[in-house]
């Protein structure tokens, strides 16, 4: 008689063979079920969602590409009842939206100046490339006046006045400067607020709540219009320049109550084990505090950060035309009035703004998954 028919039990020698999942719970259908028809409700949503989508997007597909002229010399190209988007208009004007009224023979120290920004963010950016203190002091100190030299014409160069700047260089240089000087001031003044020497706190309290309390249009105004009022005869600030101090004073009061609202979060044993390490004030807060702090408060952070890149706009209330102004200012070209321009050229820009913000968008996520390590729940 065999063996297994006397045992008691009956232990597998080989692996049972690998068997795919029920078509209902795998790939798919599986997908498909689980994600958009696993109830009723979730089904009639879907039904509407895809209805919905079904009536949006054939027209935005027919203006955006069938029914779009994409080549032309002036207005004429983009008249017609049948005509949808005017991509002939954005190609003509596509050197103003990008760099206004920045001399042709002189962009290349624009595109430079690109080159060197990307040069030490793309390393500071992925976590894995090393020396983040050298190229966090390349961007810091070393760009920020190879970029001034390079665009505004120092030793040697042509010299191009502020004014002639617009379109998305102006706006990436009222987004950037207000991004740099925030951060850092937005740091102290939340420190400030929580410290506890009354005049430190006081002041920081005053700062804050005054800027929070005007809108940015209002400090725009007010840097362009009354602050020359202030000044000597013959001394005069520049108006990018006044844009720049605005935006960036204005971005740094909100930075500071997000900052302070992940300083708040962390636990008070947090402070009384930097205190017990022996660690002074500034050695605790940069060492022990700061880190958990910013890693809180990530999505804030950037949040502001994508606020502060779309609020570039409002620039044009005192004269410099960034990207919206320079393609707003150009669909009154007397060649290219059409009823297909305007709804172009604001498509376009908005697609510019879209990529730069989603961009930080996805980074900020990306960074929140990687410093996410004991907080989840």
């Amino acid at each position: 008689m065999d063996n297994n028919s006397n045992s008691i039990a009956y232990v597998r020698t080989q692996e049972s063979p690998v068997m795919a999942p029920p078509v209902s719970t795998g790939g798919v259908v599986g997908w498909l079920k689980l994600n958009l028809f696993a109830t009723p409700r979730d089904t009639i949503l879907t039904i509407l969602t895809f209805l919905f989508l079904l009536w949006v997007i054939p027209p935005i597909i027919n203006w955006a590409f069938i029914s779009a002229v994409w080549t032309g010399e002036n207005r004429e190209a983009c008249l017609g009842p049948e005509v949808g988007a005017c991509w002939a208009f954005v190609e003509a004007k596509f050197g103003q939206f990008m760099l206004g009224r920045y001399p042709v023979d002189e962009r290349w120290r624009v595109y430079l100046s690109g080159v060197l920004l990307v040069i030490g963010l793309v390393p500071i950016a992925i976590p894995s490339v090393p020396y983040k203190r050298e190229n966090a002091l390349y961007l810091l100190i070393v760009f920020p006046v190879l970029a001034f030299i390079l665009l505004t014409g120092q030793f040697g160069l042509e010299p191009v006045e502020t004014p002639l700047w617009g379109g998305l260089l102006v706006t990436l240089v009222v987004a950037i400067v207000g991004i740099v000087v925030s951060f850092p001031l937005g740091i102290l003044l939340a420190l400030g607020r929580r410290s506890e020497m009354p005049i430190v706190k006081m002041f920081c309290i005053i700062f804050i709540e005054f800027w929070r309390g005007v809108p940015l249009i209002s400090v725009l105004f007010m840097s362009s219009v009354m602050l020359p009022l202030f000044l000597p005869d013959g001394v005069q600030f520049d108006k990018l320049l006044r844009a720049l101090i605005g935006v960036a004073l204005f971005s740094s009061a909100y930075m500071a109550e997000v900052i302070r609202g992940g300083l708040q979060a962390i636990p008070k044993g947090q402070y009384e084990a930097a205190n017990a390490m022996a660690l002074t004030f500034w050695q605790g807060t940069r060492l022990v505090i700061m880190p958990q702090a910013l890693k809180l408060v990530i999505p804030g952070i950037v949040n502001t950060f994508i606020g502060l890149f779309k609020d570039t706009s409002l620039v044009l209330i005192i004269g410099l035309f960034d990207l919206l102004g320079i393609v707003s200012q150009n669909m009154n070209d007397a060649n290219w009035i059409s009823p297909a321009t305007p709804a172009t050229g604001f498509v376009f820009a908005a697609f510019v703004f879209f990529i730069f913000c989603f961009s930080m968008s996805r980074y900020s996520a990306y960074m929140e998954r990687r410093l996410d390590t004991g907080h989840k729940r």
